[in-house]
């Protein structure tokens, strides 16, 4: 179009134009940044001498009288009896707010992943609605084992199956440690991952617990991998967690039925008390066979800790229902 068809089919435009979305719209048409007048002043620089001389004047005084008549339309509608204008100005730079917060258990978990891949683990993720298999056949629990009565699961309501399958019977994931059976199915040692991620309880909720909180798993496995490994590994990373920190540490011998043997993890900081943060401990050779490894050719060492607890810890937050209230009062502080 040339310039005095462009300014035909504006002013017919905006005749039309019935409110301050209308006139926005025509002005962005025209004189916006991909606008049909717009066009021809960013053509100017490749346009012959001659025919720049004379486009680039009409070009410019169109453009300052369709300014004019958009300026006067919206003064128009504004005081006409019918539809109002708007009192928002769409052209006006942006109002600068202020900035959102990160959540501490975002803060905290950015810490961990940072701190475990500089040490060169993977970052894995897995299903929170995970099968009865994973969650627990796999890890060495079985059906009638006493050790399900640690936890008390959310099952998934489902069709009753034919068959009693426990890869079919759904439930929310009561420890990230499923992850770490499937990525076996699927993968050859060596390797060293965690497994950050949501877990799911059915208890009774108080400062300490919620139904529904974050755990970190850690696996390791290869020819050699050992808890003196483990020790090493867990040691770095709660003196980097805790930012140089002076940290005590005691490990306690323990029970879980993925891992023989198994330990308890214990840390006081300067001046504090003990406080239990981990468990841990060798993989249990029936897991290693669950995943068709052979436990003569690979050993290794699993480990859980509660990402909710290391920041309570660490931030000093004395009640876990803080971080699941939605109180911008609390997660400003951070």
């Amino acid at each position: 179009m040339n310039i005095p068809e462009i300014k035909k089919s504006f002013f017919r435009e905006l005749g039309k134009a019935h409110d301050a979305v209308d006139i926005e719209n025509v002005r962005v048409a025209y004189t916006g940044r991909n606008g049909k007048l717009t066009a021809i002043l960013r053509s100017l620089g490749i346009m012959p001498l001659e025919e720049r001389k004379k486009t680039g004047p009409s070009a410019q005084a169109l453009r300052k009288e369709m300014e004019e008549a958009l300026k006067e339309k919206t003064n128009a509608l504004a005081g006409s009896g019918g539809r109002p204008a708007s009192n928002v100005d769409l052209t006006a730079p942006g109002k600068k707010f202020s900035r959102g917060h990160l959540h501490p258990l975002t803060i905290a978990l950015r810490d961990v992943r940072r701190i475990f891949s500089s040490m060169n683990f993977s970052v894995i993720d897995g299903p929170e609605i995970e099968s009865e298999y994973y969650n627990f056949d796999a890890l060495n629990v079985a059906s009638n084992h006493p050790a399900r009565d640690m936890w008390d699961t959310f099952w998934i309501k489902q069709p009753e199956p034919e068959e009693k399958d426990p890869r079919k019977h759904l439930l929310l994931r009561t420890h990230t440690s499923p992850v770490q059976a499937r990525f076996m199915r699927e993968h050859t040692p060596p390797f060293q991952i965690i497994v950050p991620g949501r877990v799911f309880r059915y208890e009774a909720t108080d400062a300490g617990h919620e139904i529904n909180f974050n755990q970190i798993e850690g696996l390791v496995v290869g020819k050699n991998a050992n808890l003196a490994n483990f020790k090493f590994i867990l040691e770095d990373f709660f003196r980097k967690f805790f930012k140089g920190k002076k940290i005590e540490f005691r490990y306690r011998p323990s029970y879980f039925p993925f891992t023989e043997p198994s330990v308890e993890v214990d840390i006081k900081l300067a001046g504090g008390k003990w406080l239990e943060v981990m468990g841990a401990g060798m993989v249990h050779p029936r897991v290693f066979e669950y995943a068709g490894y052979n436990p003569r050719d690979w050993q290794g060492f699993a480990f859980g800790m509660g990402l909710d607890r290391l920041t309570m810890i660490k931030y000093g937050i004395p009640d876990i229902r803080f971080f699941y209230s939605g109180d911008l009062r609390f997660i400003k502080q951070f």
